[in-house]
C-alpha cells in the first residue's frame, strides 16, 4: 500500500486534547506549576528535537515534557510508516507540516521550473499533511529580492496558488501563511487582502508572534486577521536587543524574558477576543530534554497571561 492509498482509506489517529485550566506541573514539580487558562494546545517544530533515536523516543520524550504535538518537515525523508506507527503508540498528535520548499523554490521566483518544483513541494507537503491527520501546511508564500518586486511575489505566488485550491478541497487541508523576513507582506492589512484575494477558507494565516515585532505589534496583528488566523508560531523578540545590537539579536530573547517587546498579557487577550483556540508551535533554538522542557514551560508561562 502506498501513501496515497492510504490517504483514502485511514482514519487519522487523534490524541486526546489537553483539557484546559489543568496545572500542567508534570515533569517540573510544584515549583514549575502554571495553570493554563486557554484552550491552547502546545506544539514544536521537529527540526528543535536534538535527542532521541527514532522517531518513537521523540514523539515520548516530548508528550512526557508536556507538549500536545510536534510538527513536521514536508517533503522530507522520513519514513511514513514509521511516523504513523510512532503516532498511534504514543497517542501523539502531528497537528500540520512545514513545507521545506518554500526557500530553496519559492512560488514567487522568475523562472518558471524553479516555480513548478515550489508547486510540487507544496503538493507532496498537503498529501503527507492528510497522511499524518494534520490540518494545515506552513507556508512561506514568496520571497522579494533585488531580482523578485513586490508585485511580482504576489502576482506569481497568487497564481501559484490558484492552482492548489481543488487539491486543498480534495485532501481538507489548509495552507497557512507565515509572516517571515522576506519583505513580503509585513502589514497586516496587507495579510488580509491577500487570504481573502482567494475567497477560499483553505488559506488562513500562520502568525509568527516573534517574526512581527519587528514591524508592528502582534496584538494588532491578531485582531486584524481575526478569523484568518489558522495556528501560531511561538517565539520572542527584544527590540531593545535590536536598537542595541542588531536586528538579529533581538531573537536573542527567550519566550517570556523580562525584556520581551512582544507584550505577551496583551496579545493573549487579543487571541481571547477573536476566540482563537488551537495550536501554538514554538519556533526557537532546540536542544537537548532539558532545553525543550524549558521551552515547555515557557510556553506555559505566556499561554497563562
Amino acid at each position: 500500500m502506498d501513501r496515497r492509498d492510504f490517504i483514502r482509506v485511514a482514519a487519522a489517529v487523534a490524541a486526546a486534547a489537553p483539557i484546559a485550566g489543568v496545572s500542567l506541573a508534570g515533569a517540573w514539580g510544584e515549583d514549575h506549576a502554571v495553570e493554563v487558562k486557554r484552550d491552547l494546545k502546545k506544539c514544536l517544530k521537529i527540526g528543535m528535537v536534538q535527542v532521541g533515536d527514532s522517531i518513537e523516543e521523540k514523539f515520548r520524550l516530548l508528550k512526557k515534557i508536556g507538549f500536545d504535538g510536534v510538527e513536521l518537515d514536508a517533503p522530507s525523508g522520513l519514513d511514513w510508516r514509521e511516523v504513523l506507527r510512532a503516532k498511534e503508540v504514543i497517542g501523539f498528535e502531528i497537528p500540520g507540516v512545514v513545507c521545506s520548499t518554500h526557500w530553496s523554490s519559492p512560488l514567487s521566483v522568475g523562472d518558471p521550473e524553479a516555480r513548478r518544483k515550489g508547486l510540487e513541494g507544496v503538493e507532496i507537503a498537503l498529501r503527507d499533511c492528510r497522511l499524518y491527520g494534520g490540518s494545515t501546511v506552513l507556508l512561506v508564500p514568496g520571497v522579494c529580492n533585488e531580482d523578485v518586486s513586490y508585485q511580482q511575489a504576489w502576482e506569481r505566488s497568487t497564481a501559484e496558488l490558484r492552482k492548489l485550491v481543488p487539491l486543498c478541497e480534495q485532501l481538507d487541508v489548509k495552507i497557512a501563511f507565515e509572516n517571515v523576513w522576506n519583505n513580503f507582506i509585513t502589514d497586516a492589512e496587507e495579510a488580509v487582502r491577500y487570504v481573502d484575494q482567494f475567497d477560499s477558507p483553505y488559506f488562513g494565516w500562520y502568525f509568527d508572534i516573534g517574526n512581527i515585532v519587528r514591524y508592528g505589534e502582534p496584538a494588532s496583528w491578531v485582531k486584524t486577521l481575526g478569523k484568518r488566523l489558522m495556528k501560531l508560531d511561538i517565539k520572542d523578540y527584544s527590540r531593545a536587543k535590536m536598537k542595541a545590537e542588531g536586528v538579529w539579536r533581538g531573537f536573542d530573547c527567550k519566550i517570556g524574558d523580562p525584556d520581551s517587546s512582544v507584550g505577551w498579557a496583551e496579545t493573549m487577550r487579543a487571541i481571547d477576543a477573536i476566540g482563537y483556540s488551537g495550536w501554538g508551535s514554538a519556533e526557537v533554538g532546540g536542544g537537548n530534554s532539558d532545553r525543550l522542557a524549558e521551552i515547555s514551560r515557557r510556553m506555559d508561562d505566556v499561554f497563562s497571561r
